[in-house]
């Protein structure tokens, strides 16, 4: 029978103390952090279901105030998929600089509205329902005008994409008929100014 040779550490030339040996913190003279200084303190639990809803509700308002916040700075990761990308962002600043007649279409539709009513004279009547024909044709003049725009301008600048530029008209044209000041995300340029 052999004997079992103990196994012997290696033992470093400084000290007793084996060479994979790591010093603790309190060697090393360094304090561990409790966590009231480390960090934040939890949430304690609610105490019934009532305040647990209150918490939430409070939480999704906070969300949607940030969501809102950004969506107005036009941040592209709270922006809805509609409103995200490169090309839309260049629609959007197309429309935004330019004035458009669809933006006058809902004070002119309730104009006519109020002009054709019965009890007005049959004069306003006729000038309501002329200025509704004109109102409606130069809507549509302007947003072929608008769409034309687009297409050059998304052609121009993003000849590789793989969206046809028609895939933006739709979304110009409900941009555009939306106040300036209602519009979201919020305009970047301002009226006039060259893209």
């Amino acid at each position: 029978m052999t004997e079992a040779t103990p196994e012997v550490e290696e033992v470093s030339v400084a000290g007793a103390r084996p060479r994979a040996y790591t010093p603790s913190k309190r060697e090393l003279g360094k304090t561990t952090p409790k966590r009231k200084a480390g960090g934040r303190a939890p949430e304690p639990a609610p105490a019934n279901r009532r305040e647990a809803m209150k918490r939430m509700r409070q939480k999704q308002r906070e969300q949607r105030a940030e969501q809102r916040a950004g969506m107005l700075a036009g941040k592209e990761e709270f922006l809805m998929a509609r409103d995200r990308g490169d090309e839309r962002r260049l629609v959007r600043d197309i429309v935004d600089s330019r004035r458009n007649m669809a933006s006058y279409f809902l004070p002119g539709a309730l104009i006519v509205v109020i002009g054709s009513a019965r009890s007005m004279p049959g004069y306003v009547q006729l000038a309501a329902n002329v200025f509704w024909v004109m109102l409606a044709v130069s809507v549509v003049v302007d947003s072929f005008i608008l769409t034309r725009k687009v297409k050059r301008f998304v052609s121009e600048r993003f000849p590789k994409s793989t969206n046809p530029p028609r895939r933006h008209y739709w979304y110009a044209i409900m941009r555009s008929l939306n106040f300036r000041r209602l519009r979201m995300p919020a305009p970047r340029v301002k009226l006039g100014e060259p893209i």
